[in-house]
């Protein structure tokens, strides 16, 4: 009897042992995969540095060739390269020439950078890469350079011949606070408020776009009947189709915005997962200010 009990404890013993070894052995693979994604973060965040650092050098050399050309031409005549550059800066204003400008230099590093999204008082502030897939800038970044971290990137079916009625852009949701994890902030009202509009710059415009909803959502089903899935929305072929997008956005959102789109106006879509339900999503959709 004595000898049974001797083997049940030393079997639970060892299941005990068995169950706080894995702990540990996954607690060290959690932590060094942890760290591991924040020095990706670090690194490829160093990138970015070094690309907002160049932008301002463009900047000055804009302004130091605009400032020659206005010295030597003294009786008035400008270059039309300089006329350029003064016409997009009193349309633009001179930021958005900078912005503008990188979008350009960028895009003879990739050619699939197609713009730059920027929320100001956040850390989103990034390029946006558009591939012929939407899985190739999950797991590389905007030099194609494996990494976990991914980019920001534009769905492939947006077509910018048309151009396209809603830019569908997706991004991480990662622990380190990259990417778009601060897009889910915007669950409270308000952080909206406090930030309330979304710049996307290409290289022929820096448009500015105003908040009209906010979505906490997942996937769903294809059994699922009378669901908005926002994720399919790119392109509408009707006015019907663009209205019934907007209004369920309004309908779905987690609290209500004044501001609202008209047939169209051009859309946008910030899309990442969230992790309060399986397939979970959380999206902010704007349009954009003309």
């Amino acid at each position: 009897m004595k000898k049974n009990e001797s083997v049940k404890k030393k079997k639970i013993y060892l299941f005990i042992y068995f169950v706080l070894t894995l702990l540990i052995i996954l607690s060290v693979m959690y932590i060094i995969d942890f760290f591991s994604l924040k020095r990706e973060a670090e690194e490829e965040s160093k990138l970015l540095d070094d690309i907002r650092v160049n932008e301002i050098e463009i900047e000055d050399n804009q302004n130091e060739n605009i400032n020659k050309n206005e010295s030597t031409n003294s009786d008035n005549t400008e270059s039309n390269e300089v006329k350029s550059q003064k016409n997009i800066g009193i349309k633009m204003g001179k930021a958005y020439t900078e912005k503008m400008l990188k979008v350009k230099k960028l895009q003879q590093e990739n050619s699939d950078i197609v713009g730059w999204i920027e929320i100001s008082g956040t850390d989103i502030n990034y390029p946006v890469l558009q591939g012929e897939d939407n899985e190739y800038y999950m797991t590389h970044n905007y030099k194609k350079q494996k990494s976990r971290n991914g980019s920001i990137f534009l769905t492939k079916d947006y077509n910018w011949e048309i151009p396209s009625s809603n830019l569908l852009i997706y991004g991480h949701n990662l622990q380190n606070g990259t990417m778009f994890q601060e897009l889910l902030k915007y669950e409270s009202e308000q952080y909206y408020k406090e930030h309330p509009t979304i710049n996307f710059t290409t290289e022929k415009e820096d448009a500015e776009y105003e908040i009209i909803a906010v979505l906490k959502t997942r996937v769903f089903y294809k059994s699922e009947k009378n669901v908005f899935r926002y994720y399919y929305f790119v392109n509408a072929e009707t006015e019907q189709q663009y209205n019934e997008f907007v209004q369920n956005a309004k309908n779905e959102s987690l609290y209500n915005i004044e501001a609202t789109a008209r047939y169209g106006e051009q859309l946008i879509t910030l899309s990442t997962c969230s992790y309060h339900v399986k397939d979970g999503r959380f999206a902010v959709i704007g349009r954009k200010i003309e």
